[in-house]
C-alpha cells in the first residue's frame, strides 16, 4: 500500500455500451478519487457471467468498456486498472472465504432477490456472486469502496465476512468503509428507474450530437406538462437535473425560470441539454476514437494493471494459505 495513503477498490461490470450514469455515477468519481487514494479499478467480466450473455461479444465489451474508461480520465499512470479474470487469485479467495460466508447472509442478498426472479433457473454463481465481490476487495486489503446506494448491502456482508475469517484465523483483512461521496444515482429517460442497461432507458456516453438527440428527445419530463402553454416544474423533471452536470449555472437559472412560466417548451429543454452534453462528452469521443486506432496501447495498459493487481493478490492469497494450513503454490 503507497505510504500515507488509503488503497480503494472498484470494479465495473462489462455488460454493454457505457452510458451517462456510469460517468455520472461511478466514472468521474474514480478519476477524483486518484488525488487522494491508492486505487485499483477492475474490469469484473468474472461477474459479468453470471448472467445470460453471449460469449463472442464478451472481450470486444471488455476493450470497448477499458477504453470508455481511460478516455474518461483514468489515468493508468495514477491507479491501477486491470481485467478480473487476468488475476486467478480473484477466484481463489473467493473459494476460501466461501467457506466462512453464511449461506442464509447470501439468499438475503436484494439484488440476489431481484435477478433470481428475473431467470428461470438459478445458477449458484449468481448465489455466490458477494463472496466474489468481497474477495475482490479483501484481496487487495482495500480499506476504503466507492459504493452508491445499491451496493451498500454488499459490502456490509464484505465486512462481515472479513470479521469472520479474521475470528476463524486472526486478524488480517481490514474491514472496508463505504465511500458514498461519489456515487449518485442517475435516472434513466424515464425519470423514475435507475439508469440502466437492463432497463433500456440509458444515454451512450460515446454517442455524438446527432445520437445523443435521438436517445433525448425521448425522455420523459413533467408528466403533469401537457401541452408547451402549460407551466412545467424542474423540481420534478430529470431532463432539468441532467442540465445541472452539463449546463452552465446561469442556464440553468434561466431555464428554470422560462419553464415555471412556459418561456421554454420541453423539446427546447432537451435540444440544449442535447448541445451541452455533446461539447462536454466531445473530449471524450476523441480520445476514445484515439485509442480504438491503438489498440496494443490498450492492452499494454491491461496487462501491466494485471501485473501490479498479482504482485499485491499473490502476497495476500499466500498468507491466506498459511494461515488456513494450506500448502502454498509450487513456484
Amino acid at each position: 500500500m503507497t505510504q500515507g495513503k488509503s488503497r480503494v477498490f472498484s470494479g465495473i461490470q462489462p455488460s454493454g455500451e457505457l452510458h451517462i450514469g456510469n460517468y455520472l455515477g461511478a466514472i468521474r468519481n474514480w478519476v477524483a478519487l486518484t488525488e487522494e487514494y491508492e486505487c485499483i479499478y477492475c474490469i469484473v467480466d468474472l461477474h459479468a457471467v453470471t448472467v445470460p450473455y453471449e460469449p463472442a461479444e464478451l472481450p470486444g465489451r471488455i476493450r470497448e468498456l477499458a477504453i470508455g474508461l481511460l478516455a474518461s480520465g483514468v489515468d493508468p499512470e495514477r491507479c491501477t486498472l486491470f481485467v478480473q479474470s487476468a488475476v486467478p487469485e480473484h477466484t481463489e479467495l473467493a473459494w476460501l472465504l466461501n467457506t466462512v460466508t453464511p449461506l442464509g447472509e447470501l439468499s438475503r442478498m436484494t439484488q440476489f432477490k431481484d435477478k433470481s426472479d428475473r431467470v428461470d433457473t438459478v445458477n449458484a454463481g449468481l448465489l455466490n456472486y458477494p463472496v466474489l465481490q468481497a474477495a475482490d476487495i479483501l484481496l487487495y486489503l482495500a480499506d476504503r469502496v466507492p459504493v452508491g446506494e445499491d451496493q451498500v448491502q454488499h459490502l456490509e456482508l464484505t465486512r462481515e465476512i472479513a470479521r469472520r475469517w479474521n475470528g476463524r484465523f486472526g486478524d488480517y483483512f481490514p474491514e472496508p468503509q463505504a465511500l458514498t461521496g461519489g456515487g449518485k444515482r442517475i435516472l434513466g429517460l424515464d425519470g423514475m428507474s435507475k439508469m440502466s442497461k437492463s432497463q433500456n432507458n440509458t444515454i451512450p456516453l460515446l454517442a455524438d450530437e446527432e445520437d445523443l438527440w435521438s436517445v433525448l428527445r425521448m425522455a420523459v419530463t413533467d408528466p403533469a406538462r401537457v401541452r408547451r402553454e402549460d407551466p412545467g416544474n424542474p423540481d420534478v423533471c430529470n431532463v432539468f437535473t441532467l442540465h445541472g452536470h452539463f449546463s452552465s449555472t446561469e442556464e440553468r437559472a434561466e431555464i428554470d425560470v422560462l419553464c415555471r412560466t412556459a418561456g421554454i417548451g420541453c423539446v427546447d429543454c432537451k435540444r440544449r441539454l442535447t448541445a451541452n452534453m455533446a461539447e462536454h462528452l466531445a473530449p471524450i469521443r476523441d480520445s476514445a476514437e484515439d485509442l480504438r486506432a491503438n489498440p496494443d496501447r490498450v492492452t499494454e495498459i491491461l496487462d501491466e494493471g494485471a501485473r501490479r493487481a498479482r504482485a499485491i493478490a499473490s502476497v495476500t492469497v499466500a498468507e491466506v494459505r498459511d494461515r488456513m494450513g494450506i500448502a502454498r503454490r509450487s513456484p
